[in-house]
């Protein structure tokens, strides 16, 4: 933690020059984060300014001030994806303006039948996902939801955790195993040992 979890509490509380020493200590992680995920300098900032809005305005639903930081760090990837998701429909409209109203028309109905087969795969595999999850703890389902459905690089998550690459891959490791119980669990398969490799070493 950068900060002691009595400055979460007082931020919490609503007590403004507490959540300025969140913003200060906080401030730099939160750039380099948002600059790694959507490769825009330009955008750092916006995007950064709008994470420490939505920490204001939902400071109040943190649990405890023990999961600050993976809390923050969600609401940080969570802003990151937001304009990722933007940016791409900015460009879709971009180029949708230069086709003829015919070309339009096609490709709104050749788009819409992709788009209920897409939605379809995807909350069916969203299902299956938030169902192996749930059976897992809060700490699994962060690591491997950050790891494994945001999409961030070992590097990034060491910047995270704060511990080194080789321990990650014991944690992500050791989450996998157990995602991969709860799987065979809901097939009717509790005996079945999960395949898995054999285990990476944890260095100090």
């Amino acid at each position: 933690m950068l900060v002691e979890f009595e400055v979460v509490e007082r931020a919490r509380a609503g007590d403004p020059v507490g959540f300025n020493e969140l913003v200060t200590a906080y401030r730099r992680r939160i750039f380099g984060i948002v600059s790694r995920m959507i490769g825009r300098p330009e955008d750092v900032e916006d995007v950064a300014q709008e994470v420490f809005l939505r920490l204001y305005f939902s400071l109040d639903q943190l649990r405890s001030p023990e999961v600050f930081e993976p809390w923050l760090y969600r609401l940080t990837v969570n802003a990151a994806l937001d304009y990722l998701r933007k940016r791409k429909k900015r460009r879709l409209e971009a180029r949708v303006s230069d086709l003829s109203e015919q070309q339009v028309m096609m490709a709104d109905a050749a788009a819409g039948t992709m788009v209920q087969t897409e939605d379809r795969q995807r909350a069916r595999t969203r299902e299956l996902v938030d169902s192996l999850l749930s059976g897992v703890s809060e700490e699994d389902r962060l690591l491997l939801t950050l790891k494994e459905v945001e999409g961030l690089s070992l590097k990034e998550l060491e910047k995270i955790y704060h511990v080194n690459e080789n321990a990650l891959k014991v944690r992500l490791f050791r989450a996998r195993q157990r995602v991969l119980k709860v799987y065979a669990a809901a097939r009717g398969e509790s005996d079945a040992q999960p395949r898995s490799s054999v285990e990476p070493r944890e260095e100090a």
